[in-house]
């Protein structure tokens, strides 16, 4: 890829901007008709991919609405940058008083638009729910967010976003991921980035040792080909699901090493190597 991937409007724990030509290269090596995936989070790889037809699902009803809404055309980069100008001003006059007061708006009555202005003015772009299903982060106590440097660019991430779903025939759902897989026929490929065991996620991407075992007995049963993204290693521990769920005889591993700039301080923020997962043959990994 000669050009730095295309971000996508809304920031996501783990987003796999660092992966997206790796998962591309497998892709295009693999023919397939329809892309399938039951994690969409932000949609970072197929706006970069760009299938020409997709099932796009997610459990988290706030981030399919949004992007059913760029679809549909209810929302646009100017609606957008209008919206984040007017709410940047209020933020920056009244401070972290409007971030709570839109939270709580956002709560009882949840929107696209402020759904993407809570995204952008939380605390270190983190997107967790509680049991109740409501937004819970707190602001980033920095009440001039909304710059224009910073409404431009969230602009343009709505537009290209648009660009690409124009496009294309894709469709957005609902759904528990059990449900999108079996929905996977021959001529699939399957692409999967479910949350990560073992680490804090949100409530409508919650996740067990029972659904990482459930997911990789359906992948291991599909018809077609999928790719697999998920953890294998930091400097403390080693994902053990990977040795267990996904062995050398049957599957191909291919790792790579990045950091992750979620943390609170560069200090904090540690390497991780990921593992890219496929029942593709070898030589069509990264590099074979």
């Amino acid at each position: 890829m000669n050009k730095p991937p295309l971000t996508p409007p809304i920031k996501c724990q783990g987003i796999k901007t660092k992966l997206v030509e790796d998962i591309r290269h497998l892709a295009a090596n693999c023919s397939f008709s329809r892309w399938v995936e039951p994690f969409f989070g932000s949609g970072v790889v197929p706006l970069n991919v760009r299938p020409p037809k997709a099932l796009l699902c997610d459990s988290n009803p706030h981030i399919i609405n949004l992007y059913r809404d760029i679809q549909k055309r209810n929302i646009d980069a100017i609606i957008v940058r209008d919206f984040l100008s007017e709410q940047g001003a209020t933020l920056l006059a009244r401070g972290e008083d409007y971030f709570y007061e839109v939270r709580e708006r956002f709560n009882l009555d949840p929107t696209s638009l402020d759904f993407l202005f809570l995204n952008r003015s939380c605390f270190n772009g983190l997107m967790r729910f509680n049991k109740k299903g409501r937004f819970n982060v707190p602001f980033c106590r920095k009440p001039e967010r909304f710059a224009l440097a910073y409404i431009t660019k969230i602009s343009n991430q709505v537009a290209s976003m648009a660009r690409v779903i124009s496009s294309s025939d894709w469709e957005f759902r609902v759904a528990d991921f059990r449900k999108t897989l079996k929905l996977a026929s021959h001529g699939d490929l399957v692409y999967v980035d479910p949350p990560y065991a073992g680490r804090h996620v949100d409530y409508f991407n919650g996740w067990t040792n029972i659904d990482e075992s459930d997911l990789s007995k359906v992948l291991a049963a599909l018809p077609c080909g999928f790719i697999l993204s998920t953890w294998h290693s930091n400097e403390f521990r080693t994902n053990l699901s990977v040795e267990k769920n996904w062995t050398a005889d049957r599957f191909h591993v291919f790792t790579k090493s990045h950091y992750y700039h979620v943390g609170a301080s560069e200090n904090l923020r540690h390497p991780m190597i990921e593992a890219l997962i496929t029942n593709f043959p070898a030589n069509r990994l990264p590099g074979g």
